[in-house]
């Protein structure tokens, strides 16, 4: 039988004394407010999703998790139904959240809150998550530009879109051909009328930028390339989306229309929120020192924002594309 000293005795007391507290502390309750649909989206939530089941494979932590009908009351209820539930940090899906968050700060100043592609509430208690969107359109502004055989591409955005395309697209679409002109369509509604007038333009890229399904501008697309395809002076018309923003539904008939897209890598900021939470550290750089809004804006370095590209005249591009990406660095909202 083995014997153990008083001070050996005295050493393993005082080490299990010490690792008892630390084993029985109650793990981090995280709070998850998804946007309209919850997971299975094919966008914006399910590629929060997919950062968060990399963090539960890496870290010990218990998850709530709520989906908004998207009304401002259901939003409101299902994050303070979080906050009855103990859940901090709380962690919300899209701008839509925005109001309920600027409420909830002010009257939770002890909650940890971070939103997910957004940067407009100006609390120390909110992180906000955003994208260097202004690289993204570069890169697609030069894509499009590479490729285009028409001289001629375009961009669909909403009217607060603006400063992506005369910051960001047409700045890719200079940077590429000089020769190429772009064209730029704000709308508010469907995007098919504003495609199809892109197209008789003579856009032969088309680069959407707006926020939700894209499916509207894509089956225009689709429609115009499979009416005109035996015409002797027919040349395709291609997209390039941003993903998670929109969806479109694919098939193998009118994939080849899909020429890119542009990442934002949703997955990496909500692991690194969750990542943060769980050390017990933020991300709260200082976005706008204006406004107050603090949080992290992910760019190109470090794979928060990139494009995939699908075809092959583009691929076969892609050291041009990476030499492009350098010059986006420059462009940091």
């Amino acid at each position: 039988m083995k014997i153990f000293s008083k001070a050996v005795i005295a050493v393993l007391l005082l080490t299990s004394l010490a690792i008892a507290p630390s084993q029985a502390a109650p793990s981090l309750s995280i709070g998850i407010a998804y946007d309209i649909g919850g997971r299975g989206d094919q966008s914006f939530n399910d590629a929060a999703a997919a950062g968060l089941v990399k963090a539960q494979k890496e870290f010990t932590f218990t998850v709530e998790s709520v989906v908004t009908d998207g009304s401002s009351v259901d939003r409101e209820r299902r994050v303070r139904s979080l906050i009855t539930k103990n859940c901090n940090p709380i962690i919300v899906v899209g701008p839509g959240y925005a109001p309920t968050l600027r409420l909830l700060a002010i009257e939770y100043p002890n909650i940890q809150f971070a939103i997910l592609n957004d940067a407009s509430v100006d609390a120390l208690n909110v992180t906000s998550l955003v994208f260097a969107d202004l690289q993204g359109a570069f890169l697609a502004g030069y894509s499009a530009a590479l490729v285009s055989k028409t001289n001629k591409v375009a961009m669909i955005a909403s009217p607060n879109q603006s400063d992506l395309y005369e910051n960001g697209f047409s700045v890719g679409v200079a940077a590429a051909k000089k020769s190429v002109t772009s064209i730029i369509k704000y709308v508010n509604g469907s995007e098919s009328l504003a495609t199809k007038q892109v197209m008789a333009a003579g856009a032969d890229v088309i680069f959407v930028a707006r926020l939700g399904s894209s499916s509207d501008a894509f089956d225009a697309i689709v429609a115009r390339n499979v009416a005109k395809q035996k015409l002797k002076s027919f040349k395709a018309v291609g997209m390039i989306s941003i993903e998670p923003d929109q969806y479109i539904s694919l098939t193998s008939a009118n994939k080849k229309y899909l020429y890119a897209t542009v990442v934002k890598r949703v997955d990496i900021a909500m692991y690194d929120v969750i990542s943060k939470a769980i050390s017990g550290g933020l991300l709260l750089d200082v976005l706008d020192p204006k406004a107050g809004i603090y949080g992290y804006r992910y760019g190109i370095t470090g794979g928060g924002i990139s494009i995939t590209t699908y075809l092959p005249a583009l691929t076969a591009s892609s050291n041009a594309i990476n030499a492009a990406a350098v010059q986006a660095l420059k462009l940091t909202s």
